[in-house]
């Protein structure tokens, strides 16, 4: 599958809303009405046994076999226009657990088609049993742009959102989607989708192509009545690999993910990525005089945030590169690593519609050891915001060998904060040529201020150091639109064509900000 499809196809139609319900996870109360006796609700199967032994059992007996490709749906059902697709609805009424009203979660399906060939197995677990959710044209609803198209035993249904009640009383609000290979969204109260997170990232930017594991069945339980939030497991599969999950998701002002998973290898994973961030960076004040357009900034994220295992905070402002850029940080056992949307007014982005300044930052914080590795950064040319061009993830420094499985747990966190780590956080990166002399750079870095930061700067110095070409008058100037310090330097980067630079605001020796980090390229 084509990355670009797909992610578009992600971006378009996570706004999608199900009947009775606005996009951008808001709803109404409509979707949250008793279901008539008209209205046939999701239906469930035969019971069988559970326990999350299975999954595991599963994923490690499938992994010890060669791969066999998923069914998919008629090839006709993928051959739609996006229009023709978006012709067909989820009618929430029919939502799990709408008709008993106990359950603080109502769950939502997506139908098969365009961008989405697989099905995938869903299942509902309760009092250690398993039922599985029974396909059902009946469940959705359709306008007369949709077309005639066959249906048979192969249709699935090809995704789930999950809604609760995180803003307001008897309102069903979405907070998180699962669709499409192992991609899955969240957002915290009043935000809208942004950025992804994927259960595994293979040969991320290799010359050979990305892979792109799939999970092919859920078991989600159901919630106790009066409970914070949900529990799912999933089996994931692919070529080289198969994985165990369990993800548990509490949602409310922010969405908490805890996630646990185990990947078992079918050959050695050498180019593998543990809990991948997907987003979108086209241009801000870096960049901006390479595009012509009525807004300030367009972006999903702008900046990868990393709290390594050294106890340092370190800031990479995100760029939309002329060439495929590839960025390691090496660490041993990190903190933490996020992308984050650190712009939060309107009036950084003058978007109206996109209302960029509402999507979220996604913060991961590893629990237990994850050894040596790197925090790695992709980036990908673009022209368009409607491509997602950015990935990060952690990349361990040992393969995971063929026929050998390894264990990672973290917790994920979707919100609008971005202040994880120590330090003073980087507001903004203004970058340009200089006026004088010609072929300088000139970089301005804003810091947000501190109770404890003078306003003559008293002992504030710039530590600025680069890898190649020179660094000419670094200076701390206080800001009095921010409350901050300003540090600005100009770069001559000579005949290099990268330069990777480093700054950093101290007082009396000691660390007072983050680090900033930037590649140059010519």
């Amino acid at each position: 599958m084509l990355r670009r499809d797909l992610l578009a196809g992600l971006a378009a139609l996570a706004a999608m809303p199900a009947r009775g319900q606005e996009a951008g996870g808001t709803g109404d109360a409509a979707a949250s009405a008793p279901t008539p006796d008209d209205v046939p609700g999701l239906q469930l199967g035969d019971a069988s046994a559970f326990s999350p032994d299975m999954v595991r059992e599963m994923a490690r007996s499938r992994a010890e076999q060669a791969y066999e490709r998923p069914q998919r749906i008629p090839k006709a059902w993928t051959e739609i226009s996006y229009d023709q697709y978006r012709a067909i609805w989820f009618d929430a009424r029919n939502a799990l657990w709408n008709q008993s009203g106990k359950e603080p979660i109502r769950l939502d399906v997506f139908p098969p088609g365009l961008y989405f060939p697989t099905p995938i197995d869903i299942s509902i677990v309760e009092d250690g049993n398993t039922r599985p959710l029974l396909f059902d044209m009946n469940v959705f609803d359709t306008s007369d742009q949709f077309p005639d198209l066959p249906v048979d035993e192969s249709l699935g249904y090809s995704g789930f959102r999950l809604r609760a009640e995180i803003e307001n009383p008897g309102i069903f609000t979405e907070f998180a989607v699962f669709q499409g290979a192992s991609y899955f969204r969240g957002i915290g109260a009043g935000q809208i989708y942004g950025l992804s997170a994927r259960g595994l990232a293979l040969r991320t930017a290799d010359p050979e192509g990305e892979e792109f594991p799939e999970f092919r069945a859920f078991w989600i339980e159901r919630p106790a009545p009066g409970a914070d939030g949900v529990v799912i497991h999933a089996l994931l599969d692919g070529p080289s690999c198969t994985g165990a999950y369990r993800f548990r998701l509490v949602p409310g002002a922010d969405l908490r993910i805890e996630v646990s998973c185990e990947i078992f290898a079918r050959r050695s994973l050498e180019n593998v990525g543990i809990a991948p961030l997907t987003s979108m960076f086209q241009f801000d004040e870096t960049n901006r005089d390479r595009f012509s357009d009525f807004r300030s900034a367009v972006h999903d994220s702008d900046g990868l945030l990393m709290h390594n295992g050294a106890g340092e905070t370190l800031w990479r402002p995100l760029a939309n590169p002329a060439s495929l850029q590839l960025s390691a940080f090496g660490d041993t056992d990190p903190r933490g690593f996020g992308l984050m949307q650190r712009e939060r007014d309107l009036d950084g982005f003058g978007d109206l519609e996109a209302l960029y300044h509402r999507r979220p930052s996604l913060w991961i914080a590893p629990r237990g050891a994850w050894g040596q590795g790197s925090i790695t950064l992709v980036e990908i040319p673009t022209d368009d915001e409607i491509y997602d061009n950015i990935v990060a993830y952690w990349r361990p420094a040992e393969p995971i060998a063929e026929g050998t499985s390894r264990s990672y747990a973290y917790d994920m966190t979707w919100s609008d904060q971005s202040d994880y780590g120590t330090g003073l956080r980087v507001l903004n990166t203004r970058a340009g040529q200089a006026r004088a002399p010609e072929g300088q750079l000139r970089f301005a870095i804003d810091f947000e201020g501190a109770d404890t930061l003078p306003s003559d700067l008293d002992g504030v110095e710039p530590l600025v150091r680069a890898t190649a070409g020179r660094v000419n008058s670094p200076t701390v100037q206080w800001n009095r639109e921010t409350g901050g310090a300003r540090l600005a330097f100009t770069l001559e980067p000579g005949n290099a064509g990268i330069v990777e630079i480093r700054a950093q605001l101290r007082r009396n020796g000691e660390p007072l900000s983050e680090v900033w980090l930037y590649r140059w390229t010519a």
